[in-house]
């Protein structure tokens, strides 16, 4: 079973430093569930280019029903710090079972 679908996401707040803090993210719920038990995998890809510096996207809590997603920058390197926030990006998804 395969399912897709895109989200519009922008991060406002500053980048995440404390594992499990999902405040932040967006809840997306697949169009179907998946079978209970199932192995779901959750493959995001950015599908715009809105804002010059490079996001990130996390994902946590993937179930059957669906998935928790972020948006933030990421750090570049030693010498660009990024403040994790954001414009709004068209993230893509592509959900499936093991």
């Amino acid at each position: 079973m395969i399912q897709t679908g895109k989200v519009d996401l922008r991060s406002d707040s500053a980048i995440e430093t404390a594992g499990g803090n999902t405040s932040t993210f967006t809840r997306v719920t697949f169009p179907s569930p998946f079978p209970a038990g199932a192995e779901v995998i959750v493959l995001p890809l950015t599908q715009t280019f809105n804002g010059p510096e490079t996001p990130g996207i996390r994902v946590h809590d993937v179930t059957e029903r669906g998935f928790l997603i972020r948006l933030n920058e990421v750090n570049v390197n030693a010498n660009v710090k990024s403040d994790g926030k954001h414009t709004t990006e068209t993230i893509g998804w592509l959900a499936t079972t093991t």
